[in-house]
């Protein structure tokens, strides 16, 4: 695996002082941080801090926006949702360098992350209007009651976003909060926090008022409890243990929270598959974004009668992916994001290779292309209790099993805490679509890995289990913003005894009444 060209451009040519200092304007901090690019490791941007102090005081700033924001009309709010779509395809090298720098991504796992924000915006500012519109039911007396359900913004949403996808996973996010009327006070990871402020400017610059989406800058662990904490409702993606953290504070304050958290996720590879389509999606499964992705491939199940045939197709597509750090198209690969990540990946590859799993393809760091690459690898031969059969990697790693027949291929993939994503390629749609049906996932995609399912935005999309709760997209992703209100308008009769009738009459015309309304199939 050689690595691609240096491109021209560096980050110095990219991030600038005049662009920091346009994408912090209004970011309250008393303090300062850095941010690097995991290409080099090199200092990228100097950020303000925030302390809890300026958290509180980010929401108040909020609380005050939300109110004039919630009165505006839905279709004036969908409205700036389309002109930032619009805004972002027409500027979307801005973004790409960002997020390329920041995260160490090639540009077209980057631009996934383009297509996705757009594809929301676009969502939600033609749909928004419909989800929201206030909707009538039948009440408890036909015509005699009157029903409405009202839809209203939670008010402000506190929100923490994850560095592996830091523009979809900060205002892809926060599109159907903001539609629906509420205010956000996001906390994003401050390595990727230039992507998140790139977001905030253009969304401003389509008519958001800048108060109602407020962004905070720091540690975790000193600011975000104070983000859960103020939050009228929780949006959180990460991992699983910092999840249940968040969980816990979010039940004890009594709001609602929506959580997206770690996958182990598998693929099965059916007798009948397309093995060429299988083994190439197999390779954009397992390493796209380096594997830092929630949704990437970690468990690759093949059926015994094609298990060689596909092995050899994966492993030689998997050795020709070119590594690479240019602000260009051309890269198959990028970078880990930081040691840490590196690290994991290292653990969980040395670990199983002593106790005796083999790698078939990478398997190595790569310093040569830059201080936090890896080779995407194969392992085989892996069992528990290795980490890398259990434990989420979140990196350029994927382990093959084979197996005898489609009973064990589901009790394999369902065996683990985690329910995030799934993959089943085979020729047959039906007998794909039946295998599953039969998985523990939130999403699962056929002939696919994950984009299927993720573009797919009228669906919802989140987890079971470990997992997590909730689910971002469709009517589901936008309502979570939402309390619902019953209106009911009683006419003419009240409900209780009238007309002369005592305690027992009413209760004999009550039950008559109710046995006729089910023979009348009234629901």
């Amino acid at each position: 695996m050689a690595p691609t060209p240096s491109g021209v451009r560096t980050a110095a040519d990219v991030v600038t002082a005049e662009l920091v200092a346009q994408l912090c304007e209004g970011v309250i901090g008393t303090g300062r941080t850095s941010s690097h690019t995991p290409f080099t490791g090199k200092k990228l941007a100097e950020l303000p801090e925030s302390t809890p102090e300026d958290v509180a005081f980010a929401f108040h700033r909020a609380r005050e926006a939300q109110r004039a924001w919630a009165a505006t009309p839905v279709r004036e709010r969908a409205a700036v949702l389309l002109r930032f779509h619009d805004l972002v395809l027409r500027r979307q090298n801005e973004v790409l360098d960002l997020i390329q720098l920041e995260t160490g991504k090639t540009r077209l796992h980057a631009h996934e992350e383009v297509q996705a924000v757009a594809v929301a915006a676009r969502h939600y500012g033609r749909r928004a209007p419909a989800y929201l519109r206030p909707k009538r039911h039948m009440g408890a007396f036909p015509v005699l009651t009157k029903v409405a359900e009202n839809l209203h913004p939670r008010g402000v949403v506190g929100q923490i976003a994850p560095w592996n996808y830091p523009l979809e996973l900060s205002v892809g996010d926060a599109l159907p909060a903001f539609v629906s009327g509420n205010a956000v006070v996001m906390k994003p990871d401050t390595e990727t926090a230039l992507t998140a402020l790139w977001a905030r400017r253009l969304l401003i610059e389509a008519g958001l008022p800048k108060n109602v989406w407020q962004v905070v800058i720091g540690e975790g662990h000193v600011i975000g409890p104070a983000v859960v904490q103020r939050g009228d409702y929780v949006s959180f993606t990460g991992s699983t243990r910092t999840g249940r953290g968040v969980a816990q504070i979010a039940a004890e304050r009594l709001v609602g929270a929506s959580l997206e958290l770690g996958g182990k996720n598998a693929m099965i590879v059916l007798p009948d598959a397309d093995l060429d389509k299988a083994a190439a999606g197999a390779v954009r499964g397992a390493f796209s974004s380096a594997g830092q992705l929630c949704i990437s491939i970690e468990r690759l199940y093949v059926h015994e009668s094609v298990a060689n045939a596909f092995v050899e197709r994966f492993v030689a597509r998997t050795k020709k992916l070119r590594l690479g750090s240019a602000l260009a198209y051309g890269a198959d690969m990028g970078s880990l994001v930081s040691q840490k990540q590196l690290d994991n990946v290292t653990r969980h590859v040395g670990e199983a290779v002593a106790e005796g799993a083999k790698v078939l393809a990478g398997g190595r760091a790569r310093p040569d292309v830059g201080p936090l690459f890896h080779e995407p690898t194969i392992l085989e031969g892996v069992e528990s209790p290795m980490a890398v059969c259990t434990e989420e990697t979140f990196g350029p790693v994927v382990s093959v099993y084979r197996y005898a027949d489609v009973d064990e291929a589901v009790e394999l993939a369902n065996a683990t805490s985690y329910g995030l994503n799934s993959s089943v390629w085979g020729r047959n749609g039906r007998q794909a679509r039946e295998v599953a049906a039969r998985l523990r996932s939130g999403t699962v995609n056929v002939n696919e890995g994950y984009a299927a399912a993720y573009g797919s935005v009228q669906a919802p999309m989140g987890g079971m289990g470990d997992s997590g709760i909730g689910r971002r997209h469709g009517r589901e992703g936008i309502l979570k913003f939402t309390e619902p209100q019953t209106v009911a308008h009683q006419r003419v009769l009240p409900m209780a005894p009238s007309f002369g009738m005592d305690d027992a009459k009413y209760a004999k015309f009550m039950s008559f009444s109710l046995k006729a309304l089910k023979a009348l199939r009234f629901r």
